[in-house]
C-alpha cells in the first residue's frame, strides 16, 4: 500500500514511521509532502537514522498532485500559519482577555479560518487525482477541519484524536482493569466530549471510581477538575473541557506563563529542524525534543489546578500514531475495530445534525467507519455541545465565503468569547499580522 503523509516536515511523522515500521501494516511506500523543504529534511534524516534502511520506502514529493495520485490512504496533517501563526493567535486572544489555544475558543475559531480553505483544496485535489483514498484528518481543530473536507470527500475523510483513548487508559489503570475488557461510553465533539460510563462485566463501575477521592488522585483528569466537580459531572470530561469549566483560572495562568504553547513549541522545534537538516544524531535530537513537548503537555492548566507533572505512562508520544494505524488497518484489511473518531453524526448524536462531524464511538471495518448510536448528553453538556458546534459550522461557512463580518460574527458565537467588540478586535488584529487569513477574509 501507498500512504502520503500532507505536512510530511511535521515534528509527529516519525511517530507515524516507528509504528509503521514495528507491525506488518501494509505499507510499502511513504510520500512525504510538505511546503517546507528544511522540515521535510529534517524528517527524513530522523526516518532513516532510526530505520537503518528497514522498512517502507520513502520518497518525498513537493507537488501536491504528484503526492497524492494513486495513494491508498492519505494523513492529512498540516499547519496553515505554522508556528508563528499559532503564536499569533495565543498572543491576540490573551490581549484581549480570552483563551486562545488552537482548538477551544477564539484561537481555534481563528486557526480554523485560515485552515478551512487549505484543507477544501486538499480535498478536491485528493478526490481528482486519488478518489478511491481514504483520507485520515489530524490537522486541528479536527473536528471542524474533518467537517469541511467532508463536504468533499463524504466519509472517506475520518477524523482522529489521541485525547479520548487516552482518558480511557489513565481511567483504566486507576480501575486497574485491562483496556481490552471495558467499554467506555464516550461522546460529544473533537476536545469537547464526556465519558459517561465506563461498563466491566455489564457493570457501570465509572460511579465506584467518581466516589473515591483516592482513586481519581492517580490520574490527570480527576486532579485536574477535582473530585467535587467530577462528581456534580457524574462523567469525567475530556481534559479540553478544562477551558470551559475553569476559564478564568486557565486565561489568567496562560497570560502569567512567560510563553504561550505555540511560543514554546516554536523556539524548541526551530533548534531541533536547524539543527538536524545535516543528518548525523537527528534521531536522539527529536526524541529529547519530543520527550520535552510531552512532558510539557497543557502545562498551565495543569499549574493553575495543581495538578504537577504528567505520568511517566503518558510520555511515550503513542496516541495519533497507534489511533491512525489501527484505523487503517481496520480499513485495508478488514480487521473490525471499535475506535473513538470524528465521522459524521448520521444519528448517533440526538439533536445534533446528520451531516455535523461528532466524536463518537464507531465500527471500523473495510467499508469505513459507522458511529454508533451514543445517546443523548445530559441537558448542560448537550447545550454546550450545540453551541460550539454552531460556532463551527459558522466558521467553516465564513472560511468559504471570504467574509471579515461572516467570521465576526463566527467568533462572537463561541461561548468563550465574551462580546463581539472582542470578536472584531481579534479578526483585525489577525489581519493586520497574518498573510494566510489576510488570503481567506478578503470581503467586507
Amino acid at each position: 500500500m501507498r500512504l502520503t503523509i500532507l505536512g510530511g516536515g511535521g515534528f509527529r511523522v516519525p511517530l507515524v514511521h516507528r509504528a509503521l515500521a514495528s507491525e506488518e501494516s501494509g505499507v510499502d511506500t511513504v510520500v512525504l509532502y510538505d511546503t517546507d523543504a528544511e522540515r521535510v529534511r529534517a524528517v527524513r534524516a530522523v526516518l532513516e537514522e532510526r530505520s537503518g534502511g528497514r522498512g517502507p520506502e520513502l520518497v518525498v514529493e513537493n507537488d501536491l498532485a504528484a503526492a497524492v495520485r494513486g495513494t491508498d490512504f492519505v494523513f492529512s496533517a498540516i499547519r496553515v500559519g505554522g508556528l508563528a501563526g499559532r503564536s499569533c493567535d495565543e498572543r491576540t486572544a490573551l490581549g484581549q482577555g480570552v483563551l486562545g489555544q488552537e482548538t477551544t475558543g477564539a484561537g481555534g475559531v481563528l486557526y480554523g479560518l485560515r485552515t478551512v480553505p487549505v484543507a477544501l483544496r486538499l480535498a478536491s485535489t485528493i478526490a481528482a487525482e486519488a478518489p478511491d483514498a481514504w483520507v485520515i484528518n489530524f490537522t486541528n481543530p479536527a473536528g471542524m477541519v474533518t467537517e469541511a473536507m467532508s463536504s468533499v470527500l463524504g466519509d472517506r475523510v475520518i477524523g482522529i484524536c489521541d485525547s479520548p483513548v487516552g482518558l480511557f487508559r489513565r481511567v483504566a489503570r486507576a480501575l486497574d482493569v485491562p483496556m481490552s475488557d471495558a467499554w467506555f461510553d464516550y461522546a460529544g465533539l473533537n476536545h469537547l466530549g464526556w465519558l459517561r460510563r465506563v461498563l466491566v462485566g455489564g457493570r457501570d463501575v465509572l460511579p465506584g471510581l467518581l466516589a473515591s477521592d483516592d482513586l481519581l488522585g492517580t490520574f490527570e483528569e480527576g486532579k485536574l477538575f477535582g473530585a467535587p466537580w467530577l462528581r456534580s459531572l457524574g462523567a469525567i470530561p475530556n481534559e479540553y473541557l478544562y477551558y470551559y469549566y475553569f476559564t478564568r483560572d486557565a486565561i489568567a495562568s496562560a497570560q502569567a506563563a512567560p510563553a504561550t504553547r505555540g511560543e514554546f513549541l516554536l523556539e524548541q522545534q526551530a533548534g531541533f529542524y536547524v539543527g538536524s537538516a545535516g543528518g548525523a544524531g537527528a534521531a536522539e535530537r527529536w526524541d529529547e525534543v519530543r520527550r520535552e513537548r510531552e512532558a510539557t503537555y497543557m502545562s498551565e492548566s495543569r499549574e493553575a489546578a495543581g495538578v504537577g507533572d504528567r505520568d511517566t505512562a503518558d510520555l511515550d508520544g503513542g496516541g495519533y500514531d497507534r489511533v491512525a494505524l489501527t484505523l487503517m488497518r481496520a480499513i485495508a484489511a478488514d480487521e473490525r475495530a471499535t475506535l473513538v473518531l470524528n465521522v459524521r453524526n448520521r444519528s448517533a448524536l440526538p439533536g445534533v445534525e446528520a451531516d455535523a462531524v461528532v466524536e463518537v464511538p464507531c465500527l471500523v471495518g473495510r467499508n469505513g467507519a459507522h458511529p454508533l448510536a451514543a445517546g443523548a448528553l445530559d441537558p448542560a453538556a448537550a447545550a454546550l455541545v450545540a453551541s460550539v458546534k454552531a460556532t463551527e459550522r459558522a466558521t467553516i461557512a465564513a472560511a468559504r465565503s471570504g467574509s471579515r463580518r461572516a467570521a465576526v460574527a463566527a467568533l462572537a458565537s463561541h461561548p468563550l468569547v465574551d462580546s463581539v467588540t472582542t470578536a472584531e478586535r481579534l479578526v483585525e488584529a489577525e489581519l493586520g499580522a497574518l498573510p494566510d487569513l489576510r488570503a481567506v477574509l478578503t470581503e467586507d
